[in-house]
């Protein structure tokens, strides 16, 4: 599919896999409009070409208003959804039982957020023209490996991940008559804001755990693979993970 003369969304589009993704599409002749909370887009560095939107994948008014911003000029193509939250809470501690509302934040901004904004850029994906083979865009959820291999403490991320990752196939399924192709990208450990708080020690001795090559990966891999799946029409349907072959340990 090509990028030129057609609109994209970014979700968390502001820092770390969603910022590298915004100058990758924008890079490809894409306007780009990246959706993220105000404070972090007060806080980002601003790319050429790329509209900041203030926005909260949550709230369904907002999605709404900002997909409908996106889908004014250009067509709407490509949708890469970022926008995601990585609190740590073991089931069971000394301080007590997993918080539930915590468990139930996590679900609602990393899956049921990538949802709110899928259905809705689809919604208007569908609207547009489609090419010579029925494509119309292409849409790209950000799962991870602790969908598969969730550590202590990430009950809550691992499921909203997992859910990702279940969703990808029959979205596709779903999506298909109207020319959309869902896709999911499952990073491993990556070189992005969150880590920023993290030791060297503990930065390191995740670098050593990757098979190889041993090091976190870039946002710039990510945003590459994202702009790889969707150049590639062939690829729908599915997770690709992006980690170094590492299989992370419980803890």
């Amino acid at each position: 599919m090509d990028l030129n003369n057609t609109s994209a969304i970014v979700t968390g589009g502001a820092s770390g896999l969603g910022a590298a993704a915004v100058r990758a599409l924008a890079g490809h002749g894409a306007e780009v409009f990246a959706l993220d909370l105000p404070g972090a887009i007060q806080e980002s560095i601003p790319a050429r070409g790329v509209q900041y939107v203030p926005a909260d994948v949550t709230d369904v008014d907002d999605v709404r208003q900002a997909v409908a911003r996106a889908a004014a000029g250009a067509p709407l193509r490509t949708v890469i959804n970022c926008a995601g939250i990585l609190p740590t809470m073991r089931i069971l501690a000394r301080g007590g039982v997993h918080d539930p509302v915590v468990f139930a934040k996590v679900i609602q901004v990393n899956l049921i957020g990538s949802f709110n904004i899928l259905a809705k850029a689809a919604e208007a994906i569908s609207l547009t023209q489609a090419d010579e083979h029925g494509q119309r865009g292409v849409i790209i959820n950000t799962a991870s490996i602790a969908a598969f291999e969730g550590q202590i403490g990430q009950v809550a991320y691992a499921a909203s991940k997992a859910g990702i990752v279940g969703l990808t196939l029959p979205a596709a399924r779903d999506l298909a008559q109207y020319g959309i192709r869902v896709n999911a990208i499952a990073p491993g450990v990556v070189e992005t804001p969150m880590m920023a708080s993290v030791t060297n020690e503990i930065r390191q001795a995740l670098a050593a755990s990757v098979t190889f090559p041993k090091r976190l990966a870039s946002p710039n891999e990510f945003a590459q693979l994202a702009i790889s799946i969707i150049e590639n029409d062939y690829i729908n349907g599915e997770t690709i993970r992006m980690d170094g072959a590492l299989r992370m340990a419980p803890r």
